[in-house]
């Protein structure tokens, strides 16, 4: 959508979700969605109770979408305490609204050209690449649907005129005039100054932003040509020879799109050469590199990626589904120097050698379900049966 006075041929036929702060973007997007898609929209409003001002706030959303007929839901959010209590309040705002987003659905942001422009400046001032520089997509898959933001070619001027135009109504958040926020910051003492000498500034940035996308989506092409190529990926894991074929700036470039699909925080430039490491590490060493509650790992010739806040599953196991049900059935895992006597063997030999050979990597080795029937083990996960004691 390039103007408010005319559809968005994006949003034809949609089921649309807008997030509702109560502030002039978002009310003007409310407008706007309900007299084009009227049938077709409901609001959500995320109460982060970090102002005393919060429940006017919420309060506003409700009656507001009650005068339109449009259905309303407010979220409470709880937030931790964090030093960075914007990036931990929009974390959670997301996470709930991706939690809420029903099949299909399309979230629609009150995200404009202005705040595109700021995002690439914060960007830019944190040394970031190509994905940083790209600022906001206008879409992207969210949760069981989609993000999207109608107003990201839209200039604030336009939204204030259409707010006035309707005679429109909004809440004010008072953290907006709060400079030790650093996009406040630039919003109000930087980017007035540099407009002073750039023209159209908010559009030429919005425009460098675009041409950032498009670079990092021909960075995504060549990374998923890579990967297929040289057959580069199994099981979510790396082949550590086959990287080795390519030059370390290819390299980087898999590592950031892989990270980036397995939803990872993105590694600096000290971990990513940390990273970058492991590549050339003996095949017999389990080295492992950390941030936040991410780890990439190499074990013989793979690197192995882990997210830690993930809870691991427990997996369908036919040995499991065997035993259950059984009298005195328990599970148990393993302990250093066990020794277990497989089928067919005629002396019992070191676990820790069979999980070896099996080569099941080591941080997973002692998270194996072992089924016992009377205290007798009597199979193992990922390994197999194990000989009776009456056979």
């Amino acid at each position: 959508m390039e103007s408010l006075t005319i559809k968005d041929a994006f949003l034809e036929g949609k089921k649309i979700v807008l997030g509702l702060s109560g502030g002039i973007d978002s009310v003007v997007l409310l407008h706007y969605l309900n007299t084009h898609y009227q049938h077709n929209l409901r609001a959500v409003h995320c109460n982060h109770h970090l102002s005393k001002h919060c429940n006017e706030w919420q309060k506003f959303c409700k009656n507001l979408c009650r005068e339109l007929d449009v259905d309303y839901l407010n979220i409470d959010i709880e937030l931790e305490k964090s030093s960075n209590i914007e990036e931990n309040a929009r974390k959670c705002r997301y996470n709930s609204l991706s939690s809420n987003l029903k099949e299909n659905e399309v979230l629609c942001t009150a995200h404009h050209q202005d705040d595109q422009a700021e995002t690439l400046l914060l960007q830019l001032f944190r040394g970031s690449g190509v994905a940083g520089l790209a600022s906001m997509p206008k879409s992207k898959p969210l949760g069981k649907g989609i993000h999207y933001r109608p107003l990201l070619n839209i200039p604030k001027a336009d939204i204030v005129q259409y707010a006035q135009k309707n005679q429109l109504s909004w809440v004010e958040d008072e953290s907006n005039i709060d400079t030790n926020f650093r996009r406040n910051f630039l919003r109000i003492e930087v980017i007035p100054k540099l407009t002073e000498v750039y023209k159209n500034l908010a559009n030429t940035l919005a425009r460098s932003a675009k041409h950032q996308s498009e670079s990092l989506r021909l960075m995504q092409d060549l990374a998923a040509n890579d990967i297929l190529q040289l057959q580069l990926l199994s099981n979510n894991q790396l082949n550590i020879e086959h990287l080795n074929q390519l030059e370390p700036h290819r390299i980087k470039n898999i590592m950031r799109y892989h990270l980036s699909n397995l939803q990872f925080l993105p590694p600096s430039n000290k971990v990513m050469q940390q990273i970058l490491v492991l590549l050339n590490v003996k095949k017999d060493a389990v080295p492992l590199v950390n941030w936040a509650e991410f780890e990439v790992r190499r074990y013989q010739n793979m690197l192995h990626f882990i997210n830690n806040k993930t809870p691991e599953a427990a997996g369908f196991c036919r040995y499991h589904t065997e035993f259950k049900d059984q009298e005195n059935f328990s599970i148990h895992y393993r302990y250093d120097g066990q020794r277990v006597k497989l089928p067919n063997k005629n002396h019992s030999q070191s676990l820790k050698k069979i999980l070896q050979e099996a080569e099941i990597p080591p941080w997973e080795r002692s998270t194996l379900r072992m089924y016992y029937i009377n205290n007798e083990l009597r199979a193992m996960e990922r390994i197999g049966y194990m000989q009776s004691h009456k056979s």
